[in-house]
């Protein structure tokens, strides 16, 4: 069995086991959010949030920074009910042929006693720079990851789960649909956003991510 670590995964992993289809970046319906409506607390806590970005240079600050101010704050602000924000979230999932395991850097998801037990959402928080590792394919495996543990859950099966990585403020969401998780032959089907950059769009990103808390208390 190939244990493989969310830190570390390359496209060339992936491919030995799951067949990947990007459909590219396009405006999906789940980023179509005009219907989508914001009440005055929510807006008066988005306005706190720009006003802790505008006029700073997001792209000097650490990664650590950048989390605490504009990230972990849109992921408490859209939880609803059960629907939790985590961050530092240990994951671990057993397909057939392969282990995925690893540490996910926030999310969304089902809590139950305390524990996070179905991630919706999980998100990269990749590093600056050219030189440092495309998130897109740790990012894949922290999906796989959220579909196996929401399968167990529910026995469905295709899964559709979300994700999301962040370079300083910006923000990239993916939708994912996988199927054949208990087969040798997983697939998983993958729409991308465009980038949205925080302190000039914060609505539209909180917009995204309610959307996404609704979809899931909508099954």
């Amino acid at each position: 069995m190939i244990k493989l670590i969310f830190s570390k995964i390359t496209q060339d992993d992936l491919k030995q086991f799951v067949k990947i289809q990007e459909q590219g970046i396009a405006t999906y319906p789940w980023t179509q959010v005009d219907t989508i409506s914001i009440n005055e607390k929510e807006q008066n806590y988005l306005e706190a949030i720009k006003s802790h970005l505008f006029n700073y240079d997001t792209h000097l600050m650490n990664e650590a920074t950048i989390w605490a101010r504009a990230i972990y704050p849109l992921l408490l602000l859209s939880e609803q009910g059960n629907i939790q924000a985590w961050a530092e979230v240990p994951l671990k999932a057993q397909y057939g042929q392969f282990e995925l395991e690893g540490v996910v850097d926030g999310a969304l998801g089902k809590c139950v006693s305390g524990f996070l037990e179905t991630p919706y959402l999980v998100i990269v928080e990749a590093k600056r720079g050219l030189e440092n590792e495309n998130p897109l394919f740790q990012l894949y495996g922290q999906l796989l990851a959220a579909a196996y543990l929401n399968w167990k859950d529910d026995g469905n099966d295709p899964q559709t789960i979300f994700g999301a990585y962040t370079i300083a403020d910006t923000w990239k969401f993916l939708k994912a649909e996988i199927e054949g998780i208990d087969t040798d032959q997983t697939q998983m089907r993958i729409e991308a956003s465009r980038e949205y950059v925080e302190k000039l769009e914060t609505e539209t990103i909180f917009k995204i991510l309610k959307g996404f808390v609704r979809m899931v208390n909508e099954k």
